[in-house]
């Protein structure tokens, strides 16, 4: 077996340069963890629309260290059951389980400010190797991690043993959280949730902070770090950008079909106040989802070339269509909500408090929902899911019924 202490180490090194590992405790925890373990049977690598296998058994030793320990995210799963041990030649696929790129990894556990024996709950076991990472830092018996494929977290499991750690390693439905072990400390969600689940705060500690990504979109997702109150409440803000593979019971199943028929009856039309193709950045993205959840940004192509854009929001079975007339933009919406008129709205308040950046948004968690806010006081949850403003503050209400 190879070596792999000093790419353990370098890769430590460079994590260090780049800002996301801090403290020594996780520098050490990075320098022993073997990162290779935890990439069994093998990975895909993007190869143009498709993705190559590359497996330990079939590469050459000093490649496969390589690939362990770049700096990317690595896939090791496509379309929910695919491994790269069982083809040999480039396959389309959807991605559904990785090792998460190590930055984001590392930065994450470091914003999670755990001390010694503070017990973790990890929603997402994945490949394992970041409850691995834990297990170094605080023990084995104090890390308690749910993943819902129970192929992944079998094969985490094994990978977790091979590095000489017994840990809890349970296979379910991670937004229900795991209550026979709580209440925890701290809870990490290294998959990307729509809101917080209620049962996570009901199985923290008061006082005990809630790591989790928000949103649905890809582009447009924020990392939120939540402290429970003793009340049953939780809040916090948004400390930075994330992205990772929506939790299982939450993915979204993309629109598709003859866009043109889903859009046919509209029951208006006008010129928009802002481009739509701001969505395609971070932050309106992230707002375009607060202003709008549910909703599905939808890119198409006319048989001439032209480009269509869709805002689609399935639940609610309504639509905005954009038309690029050359210098401005038209939308027409149909359906009960008027998808474009709530975002936009939101959008023109966003651009008038100065454009800030995701890590101004604030958010406060009950049973019955979530806030958010950009500026001035929380406010509490109220019983429909709109903006508003007064003057000091922008606001968005859920108030949805918190379902695993």
């Amino acid at each position: 077996m190879t070596d792999t202490a000093p790419e353990r180490r370098r890769l430590a090194a460079q994590l260090v340069e780049g800002g996301a590992l801090k403290t020594p405790e996780w520098r050490a925890a990075v320098e022993t963890v073997p990162r290779e373990l935890f990439l069994h049977p093998g990975v895909f690598l993007p190869e143009g629309p498709l993705w190559r296998p590359v497996t330990a058994v079939g590469s050459d030793p000093a490649e496969w260290v390589r690939t362990a320990y770049t700096l990317d995210t690595l896939t090791t799963q496509l379309d929910g059951h695919l491994t790269a041990d069982q083809v040999s030649e480039p396959v389309p696929g959807l991605p559904t389980s990785s090792s998460t790129m190590p930055a984001l990894v590392v930065s994450m556990l470091e914003s999670l400010d755990v001390e010694d024996g503070h017990r973790v709950l990890e929603i997402g076991t994945g490949t394992g190797y970041s409850g691995a990472l834990m297990c170094h830092r605080l023990g084995q018996d104090n890390v308690t991690t749910v993943e819902v494929d129970p192929e992944v977290a079998a094969r985490a499991d094994a990978a977790l043993e091979a590095a000489g750690f017994s840990t809890w390693t349970v296979t379910g439905d991670g937004l229900l959280g795991h209550p026979r072990r709580a209440p925890y400390d701290r809870l990490i969600a290294t998959c990307l949730v729509r809101r917080i689940p209620y049962t996570w705060v009901q199985q923290t500690k008061p006082g005990g902070i809630i790591l989790a990504t928000l949103g649905s979109w890809a582009n447009g997702c924020g990392l939120a770090k939540v402290t429970v109150n003793e009340d049953g409440t939780a809040e916090g803000r948004i400390i930075g950008k994330a992205s990772f593979m929506q939790a299982r019971s939450q993915a979204t199943t993309p629109v598709s079909g003859d866009l043109s028929a889903r859009a046919a009856y509209a029951d208006s039309e006008r010129q928009t106040k802002v481009s739509p193709l701001m969505m395609d950045e971070w932050m309106p993205a992230f707002i375009t989802q607060l202003a709008a959840p549910g909703a599905q940004l939808v890119r198409a192509r006319t048989s001439e070339g032209g480009q269509l854009l869709y805002l689609f929001d399935p639940e609610r079975e309504s639509f905005a269509e954009f038309i690029d007339d050359g210098e401005s933009w038209r939308v027409r919406q149909g359906g009960p909500a008027t998808l474009w008129d709530d975002v936009e709205e939101s959008l023109v308040a966003w651009q008038v408090a100065g454009s800030p950046d995701i890590t101004s948004v604030r958010l406060h968690v009950t049973k019955h929902g979530h806030t958010y806010w950009i500026g001035g006081q929380q406010i509490t949850t109220r019983t429909s899911s709109h903006w508003l403003s007064d003057g000091s503050a922008l606001r968005w209400q859920h108030s949805l019924v918190d379902r695993p």
